[in-house]
């Protein structure tokens, strides 16, 4: 394990100690220079630190601490691929009637996670060679509740319940009608209940194969919970799905609670994982390289701690800076730049379905989400404004130069993401601004040489985010631009967005179900209501704070903010700030409240 020096800005005080820390430290009498001084600061650079602990007992103002960063455990390899293949260190404790959230990167082992506790996987102890039996592997764990998981796993005593990550894959193995299929699984007479919560009878005899993902993902989850198991595991059961559908399916599996079930999730929403979890483990390490799981904590200290990336418990550190949100005022007006876009009202009619969107207009610089169920008309909305779609008037916006990101994407591209790049940027590919706002950021670097056509969804999401903001535009549209994102990634994604905005004062409308994200990008909102595959009305911007409380309220969720982070939290169903804030009115969230 690596171990560095960090240092507490605001206990530095180097003018009353004579810099006692630079003069001690035997990297600075290398040479190396681990400790310079900016601005009357201290510096410590990371790279260079040795880790010797000299600057922590000499400094007097115990601004200097050590820490643990990142790396590779010795022991306790749970389970390892193959040479030079991915190692999972460590597994999550699971427990009855307890939701248990596993929170971090792709690519980090919680899909492999899991996997294991399914059975699906034979974890092998770190020996691909000459894996161990069960006995053996029973007796790794002994004196922990993974002891008596395993043995009634070992003696087919434990019945478990899967949802996977990717439910587009199964109408390749199953084949039916959704209402024919869920009434076979039905083990626990709760079909009718779950079937009303999720809206699944709007396509209770429809083929899995002409459902949508959303519809999907609905299904696959009604199927997993109405089974009768001791153990249910869903792998990001909100993927595909709109706000509103995602609080509807936490709600379905926190239910499960009541029966002393064990529920183990894997998900990227904060506020979901946040709403539906009552425990929190953390996986971090080298995506695609390792994997560590941490101990268990609090679901809002978890959060938390994933958020700024320290591990306190474990004194480890895995990512260098933290996540941070600003809580932003309540305004009742917003300010930017000269009006870059106007528009009377827009009607569009389709079979079935119409949509109006009220008069309204965009400024330069600012970023405007777009909230709202699926199929109310969104994604008209935004293929209008990018001259994709004609308005019912014939009309078609072709007076800015737009570059759009689809919500859907294809890798039809036939050659490598650098030569894709290239062709969309030609000399700005190489630019300084380019690789270091843009290319380091949503990490394609990596992703260069490889062909398009072979990119998994998260890489080709951040591709195609990469080649939308690569364009000269005045107006971006990115439709779902989190979809398959981890959390990080989706983080990474809103700064980039805003950096190109506030750098080339441009415009953009971000399409996105993920509250959080919504709430740390956008600057104003529009809200669509309306009835889904009926009616969609797309009501004009208004402030973040407004725009949040008319979108919530129909919802009929509140949100708080942590007061450590700053970022929304969903309020339990009927607790006492949940009750407080709905019968004031204020959904988003009460800046005189302090919880």
């Amino acid at each position: 394990m690596t171990r560095v020096a960090v240092l507490d800005a605001d206990k530095c005080k180097p003018k009353r100690c004579s810099r006692v820390c630079y003069r001690f430290c035997p990297m600075v009498r290398s040479h190396t220079e681990a400790i310079r001084f900016e601005h009357g600061k201290a510096v410590i650079v990371e790279a260079l630190c040795s880790g010797c602990g000299i600057c922590i007992k000499k400094c007097p103002f115990k601004a200097i601490s050590i820490v643990n960063l990142s790396d590779e455990l010795e022991t306790e390899c749970s389970h390892r691929f193959g040479q030079n293949a991915f190692k999972l260190y460590r597994l999550p404790t699971p427990s009855p009637s307890i939701v248990l959230g596993l929170l971090g990167q792709n690519g980090i082992g919680k899909s492999t996670t899991l996997k294991i506790l399914s059975g699906e996987i034979k974890f092998n102890l770190g020996n691909y060679e000459d894996p161990p039996d069960w006995d053996e592997m029973v007796r790794h764990f002994r004196g922990s509740i993974l002891q008596d998981y395993f043995k009634k796993m070992s003696e087919d005593k434990l019945e478990v319940s899967h949802k996977p990550q990717y439910v587009d894959k199964i109408p390749r193995a199953i084949s039916g009608e959704v209402g024919e299929l869920l009434e076979k699984v039905d083990e626990r007479g709760k079909l009718d209940e779950i079937a009303g919560q999720l809206e699944l009878k709007e396509f209770w005899n429809r083929s899995l194969d002409v459902l949508s993902g959303g519809e999907l993902q609905r299904v696959a989850v009604a199927a997993t919970i109405c089974r009768e198991a001791d153990v249910y595991l869903l792998d990001e059961p909100s993927s595909f799905l709109d706000v509103k559908q995602r609080l509807e399916v936490a709600r379905a599996i926190r239910g499960l609670r009541k029966d002393e079930k064990t529920v183990i999730i894997a998900e990227h929403d904060l506020a979901i994982i946040d709403y539906l979890s009552d425990q929190i483990c953390i996986f971090y390490g080298d995506p695609g390289v390792y994997g560590i799981v941490s101990h268990v904590h609090g679901v809002r200290t978890g959060i938390n701690i994933y958020l700024q990336g320290y591990i306190r418990d474990e004194n480890v550190r895995f990512r260098k800076e933290a996540i941070t949100f600003h809580e932003k005022p309540p305004t009742t007006a917003f300010v930017v730049g000269e009006t870059l876009l106007k528009w009377k009202r827009i009607k569009k009619t389709f079979k079935g379905f119409k949509l109006v969107a009220h008069p309204g207009e965009i400024k330069r610089g600012e970023i405007i989400g777009i909230l709202g169920p699926n199929g109310i008309g969104k994604t008209t909305f935004v293929k209008i404004l990018a001259g994709i779609e004609k308005t019912d008037e014939g009309k078609k916006f072709e007076e800015l130069e737009v570059s759009y990101k689809p919500q859907y994407i294809s890798a039809e591209y036939e050659g490598t993401v650098r030569e894709l790049l290239i062709r969309i940027t030609k000399k700005n590919f190489t630019s300084s601004w380019y690789k270091t706002e843009i290319r380091q950021p949503l990490k394609i670097n990596t992703l260069l040489d490889r062909n398009v056509a072979e990119l998994s969804g998260g890489e080709l999401q951040k591709v195609a985010i990469a080649s939308c903001l690569s364009r000269k535009a005045e107006l971006y549209l990115l439709d779902e631009p989190s979809a398959y994102l981890d959390v990080e990634e989706r983080f990474n994604m809103a700064r980039t967005i805003r950096r190109v905005v506030e750098t080339y004062n441009v415009t953009a409308f971000v399409v996105e179900h993920d509250v959080v994200a919504q709430d740390f990008i956008a600057d104003r909102l529009m809200v669509f209501t309306g009835k889904p595959g009926v009616k969609g009305t797309a009501n004009p911007t208004t402030s973040l704070r407004d725009g949040m409380n008319m979108f919530l309220k129909e919802m009929e969720v509140t949100f708080r903010r942590d007061l450590t982070t700053k970022r929304p939290r969903v309020n339990k169903e009927d607790s006492k700030l949940d009750k407080l804030q709905k019968e004031i009115g204020e959904y988003y969230y009460v800046r005189s409240l302090k919880r």
